[in-house]
């Protein structure tokens, strides 16, 4: 693809047929983008590229075989990781869905917007209410001109104010509840949340083929829209409950010797994902979008170890803020930009993925985010650590979750947390040791005391936002 990128000391004007086309350019340049005038891409629109984020599912740092695992096939996110950029320190806000799906679309930490913990079915067990004061990507987009819409998996929210379509999506068609109890029946304690905009609908098949479905209904839609688009695709895969197709766990099975059902059934919900995030791409391909697209595929969490998900040399997963809980696989690709086959160890969270699209597409930057943009390391560009303390929490409660309230706090290689309501806090040095083995607390109190205040007070901000509905009761 050619870019417009380093030619801003050049001066041109390019305009539809039957107008002048004058440039100050060598005559190679002068050619390609004549080319590209004839082919119907204006100038403007490569300065706004379109955008996707494919977020799966309770995804394990180490189940994508280009992240390690030995025993899974990821074929497409592996190309997708061999023509752009593979993160290797990327980070969830948290270790459940719904507030890194919030810190996602908000670019702030989950807390700040209303979502501490999982937003679910009952009032009486939901631990969010995604705040209406809070303004999500799709609107900040909307100012550039951009036309936007979800596929897949909502959870932000069951009622107004709080649907898809009043946050600034232009088109919702997925599902708006938590997880599904049936990847073929949709439903959530016996109600159907699936959806078109508003419109409740009863769609035959498995939620993965659905996703990716509509996920190419819509690129299709947009071939000859003026304006560009940003696409937010959210699996619902590979959460539980782990139902791949049949066909896909028998091909495991057969290829994989001596493997336990267990393991096996999520392989293959897993392929089967990767298999539609194929499809999606190649979508983008033959539609001719992809070549003006940028890409950031992620995970919500890390995976759920009593499953048999594999988060790589990290310790513990889902639900805790271990490594394993928040460390996630990343790929960003955006051709002509993103150099092929390159890796960053750029420490990121989800969050960032907020500011990085609106550097992109040249929106003014919200002035009240916590994310920061990671666009110069998509670039090739040299770049400092994005921030000097990173937060993550989970606030829920009750027996059934054994009061998970947990913390951690990083700076730089050390981390405090405290994984259990009723444990005690825990010290680590993550560049001496990755799997979080030995607690360095006791050793190291100056470090801890300086943590622990931080921590501190970043919880005690949280306490100015509301995470119930003025409607609870």
């Amino acid at each position: 693809m050619f870019s417009l990128r380093g030619l801003s000391q050049q001066k041109m004007a390019i305009n539809v047929p039957h107008r002048l086309v004058t440039c100050v350019l060598s005559g190679a340049v002068f050619v390609m983008l004549i080319g590209l005038v004839q082919s119907g891409v204006s100038a403007e629109k490569l300065k706004s590229p379109h955008v996707i984020v494919i977020l799966a599912d309770d995804l394990g740092y180490g189940d994508l075989s280009c992240y390690g695992a030995p025993d899974l096939k990821s074929p497409n996110l592996d190309r997708m990781a061999r023509e752009g950029m593979q993160f290797t320190n990327f980070y969830a806000n948290c270790p459940v869905c719904s507030p890194t799906r919030a810190a996602l679309l908000s670019g702030k930490y989950q807390d700040r917007v209303g979502v501490p913990g999982v937003i679910r079915t009952h009032a009486h067990n939901s631990w969010g209410w995604l705040s209406p004061r809070s303004t999500l990507l799709p609107a900040v987009l909307k100012s550039r001109g951009y036309h936007s819409a979800i596929v897949g998996k909502w959870h932000l929210g069951l009622n107004s104010p709080n649907k898809p379509n009043e946050r600034g999506f232009d088109w919702f068609h997925g599902f708006l509840g938590d997880m599904m109890d049936d990847y073929y029946t949709h439903r959530r304690h016996d109600i159907n949340y699936m959806r078109l905009n508003d419109d409740v609908i009863d769609p035959k098949g498995h939620a993965t083929d659905l996703f990716t479905e509509w996920a190419c209904d819509y690129l299709q839609s947009r071939v000859d829209q003026p304006e560009p688009f940003f696409l937010y695709l959210a699996y619902n895969a590979p959460h539980t409950p782990i139902q791949p197709p049949k066909d896909w766990v028998e091909k495991v099975q057969r290829r994989e010797a001596g493997i336990t059902e267990k393991r096996a059934k999520l392989v293959a919900l897993i392929e089967h994902m990767d298999a539609g995030i194929g499809e999606v791409m190649e979508c983008l391909k033959s539609t001719g979008l992809a070549e003006n697209t940028l890409v950031i595929f992620s995970s919500d969490n890390g995976g759920q170890i009593s499953v048999g998900a594999n988060n790589g040399p990290t310790r513990d997963g889902k639900g805790t803020v271990y490594e394993g809980g928040l460390k996630v696989p990343t790929i960003a690709v955006w051709p002509g930009v993103i150099e092929q086959k390159t890796r960053s160890e750029l420490n990121c969270m989800s969050m960032d993925i907020f500011a990085t699209v609106v550097d992109a597409v040249g929106v003014d930057m919200p002035s009240d985010l916590d994310g920061r943009s990671f666009l110069p390391t998509l670039r090739g560009e040299s770049q400092e650590p994005l921030r000097s303390l990173a937060f993550y929490r989970r606030r829920e409660g009750g027996l059934q979750y054994q009061g998970k309230t947990i913390d951690a706090v990083r700076r730089g290689p050390w981390k405090l947390l405290q994984n259990s309501p009723f444990g005690s806090q825990e010290l680590y040095n993550l560049d001496q040791d990755p799997l979080e083995k030995r607690n360095l607390l006791s050793e190291n109190r100056r470090v801890y005391r300086e943590l622990a205040n931080e921590l501190q007070n970043q919880i005690r901000s949280y306490g100015r936002i509301p995470w119930q509905s003025p409607d609870s009761e």
